[in-house]
């Protein structure tokens, strides 16, 4: 597989294009997260010769979704989320658990709401698209402290828990890795966590 990465000034945030390594008439490609449809993303996909089977959007802020105004007037492609509608375009509904064929390429749709309720991660072989659920050192904000935990939950129950190491790519910042994460990632200690890991010095102790 062939990935391709293209920062976007708006938001500085990450766009990826995944396509496969076949002869050029089989060459196919996904989209994720197109913040930006600019001539650098539309040249990789053209001169690759990427027939475009899908965009998967891993939450619906401007940051991720830009880009879908434009490349829709372009590509006649599919459009993957936890929502029904992205930007007034209709998407294909996809929930937590589902693996979905999208051309030759079989992507896991792993749902961690909190940063966002469609907050979600795509799993693609060996690859983690994780949007701004988990970045590197860091997992998403959140405007409550219910949301805080409810993501806290789902990023250990769901993503942490999965066997092996994969490679995140999140929607901001460098890559990482998911062991890095499991062992180094201080948002993934809860307050109660962090609070119970101190020292209890007493000015009274002897």
């Amino acid at each position: 597989m062939k990935l391709f990465v293209h920062y976007c000034p708006h938001g500085f945030s990450n766009c990826y294009i995944a396509g496969t390594e076949h002869d050029a008439a089989d060459r196919e490609a996904l989209i994720i997260d197109p913040g930006i449809m600019d001539a650098e993303v539309l040249n990789f996909i053209e001169k690759n010769e990427y027939k475009l089977r899908g965009v998967l959007i891993t939450h619906d802020h401007s940051h991720h979704v830009r880009g879908l105004r434009t490349l829709k007037k372009i590509y006649n492609t599919d459009i993957y989320a936890v929502n029904p509608t992205i930007r007034n375009h209709r998407t294909i509904l996809v929930r937590d658990g589902d693996t979905v064929s999208i051309g030759s390429f079989r992507v896991q749709v792993i749902s961690i709401p909190g940063h966002s309720a469609d907050s979600a991660v795509y799993k693609l072989d060996h690859l983690l698209f994780t949007g701004d659920a988990l970045s590197a050192g860091m997992v998403g904000n959140t405007d409550s402290s219910y949301a805080a935990t409810t993501q806290l939950s789902a990023l250990r129950s769901r993503l942490l828990s999965l066997p092996g190491d994969y490679t995140v790519l999140p929607g901001h910042g460098p890559p990482s890795s998911l062991e890095a994460e499991r062992h180094f990632n201080a948002g993934l200690i809860s307050a109660a966590e962090r609070k119970t890991s101190r020292p209890n010095y007493s000015l009274f102790d002897d």
